[in-house]
């Protein structure tokens, strides 16, 4: 059995590498165009913040000054004033960043401004395996302190591990996980991969999270039936729950099948029993599907916080797509999809987070250092839209 296991896991790798190769010839240039405009003729400029990082992965503010970066390989790097740090606020040691795992996601706690408290997603190697854990941190201004682990122990590989990181509305943590290439996880209850989980700030289980008491079913489970969901916000007015999702690669299904999802209490997200705009009863279709694949790395809503931001893209839904080399923004009237459009279509490379600054920028970062792009000079970057009155 172990032997089968192992030429199963080796074939799907090879199938993967080979999609993923197509993928990297299809990158373009990336050119240095510093003006655009929408399909409504808003018009904006893009400006460099930073450069020279190594496959950023998320990003999030923690003042109108501050902003804060993981890197893949274990780094948390400061922009303090538009200005890259040299030295990192912290490097996460046990970090494992092989394949498409890393240090990835990034979220501050709802007080973090009396508290200090962010929290971190990341892989690392335990007893010959690769899992997943979130870990909360206290920003001290020039380091991490308190180490405390919120969730760990989750199942991990190569790829499809990664893991964002969300404040709800209710106070609760929502983390996604993947389904770690072993897509029947995704349906088993008594498993945390291809989920959404829900937490207490303290890595507690909340007592009215759906599946509490229910038999052979993890309590921490939210939604389920997802393959690797990498972005996650609330959208503003409704508070409900939009994700991206990555669809299949080729050795795990028919290529293209991303996905936004609304994502609701219990609901079942249908991987692996259907994909792409497939129906069946008792499981959730997207709301929209994009084949070929565009590979959407993150999600945020533009809340228009800022007097000196973008009016026409309050309340819309952004995010990043890595193989499809773009930014997609997403009108929307609560449920209903009204228009979308790609912005910056390869002309960047690939895209993975994307948020709203404090100052009504739209700040989003690059990707091309991930063995996937062909990077340029200055790559990885963090770039922003910013308004042409």
């Amino acid at each position: 059995m172990r032997g089968a296991r192992w030429t199963r896991a080796l074939l799907a790798l090879l199938l993967f590498a080979l999609a993923c190769g197509r993928s990297r010839q299809g990158s373009a240039s990336q050119g240095a165009a510093t003006q655009g405009a929408t399909q409504a003729g808003t018009k904006f400029r893009v400006e460099t913040v930073v450069s020279g990082l190594e496959v950023p992965w998320s990003i999030v503010f923690t003042s109108p000054t501050r902003m804060l970066v993981t890197e893949r390989p274990g780094r948390v790097r400061v922009v303090e004033n538009g200005k890259l740090k040299p030295e990192p606020l912290a490097t996460i040691s046990d970090v494992e960043p092989t394949g498409e795992s890393g240090l990835m996601g990034l979220t501050l706690h709802p007080n973090y401004a009396q508290n200090r408290l962010l929290y971190l997603a990341y892989a690392y190697r335990a007893g010959g395996s690769q899992l997943v854990r979130v870990v909360r941190y206290r920003d001290d201004g020039n380091a991490l302190s308190d180490r405390k682990v919120i969730i760990e122990g989750i199942p991990a590989a190569q790829f499809h591990a990664g893991t964002r990181l969300r404040f709800g509305p209710d106070g609760k943590l929502y983390v996604t996980t993947g389904d770690a290439t072993d897509r029947a996880l995704a349906q088993r209850m008594d498993s945390i991969n291809g989920k959404t989980l829900r937490l207490n700030d303290d890595g507690s289980i909340p007592s009215d999270n759906p599946f509490v008491n229910q038999q052979g079913a993890r309590p921490e489970i939210w939604a389920y039936g997802q393959r690797n969901s990498q972005g996650i916000d609330f959208q503003p007015g409704t508070n409900l729950m939009f994700q991206t999702e990555h669809g299949p690669s080729g050795f795990d299904g028919p290529g293209g099948g991303d996905e936004v999802n609304v994502v609701e209490r219990a609901k079942n997200y249908g991987w692996p029993v259907i994909h792409h705009t497939q129906t069946h009863e008792g499981m959730e279709s997207p709301l929209l599907e994009y084949t070929p694949a565009c590979a959407p790395a993150s999600g945020s809503f533009y809340r228009g916080l800022s007097p000196q931001g973008f009016a026409d893209f309050r309340g819309n839904f952004f995010f990043g797509c890595l193989r499809g080399e773009r930014i997609i923004r997403v009108v929307l009237d609560g449920r209903r999809v009204v228009s979308q459009e790609n912005l910056l279509e390869h002309q960047y490379g690939r895209i993975r987070d994307v948020v709203e600054g404090p100052d009504g920028a739209l700040y989003f970062s690059t990707s091309n250092r991930d063995g996937r792009g062909r990077p340029a000079r200055d790559d990885d970057r963090i770039m922003r839209l910013v308004p042409v009155k």
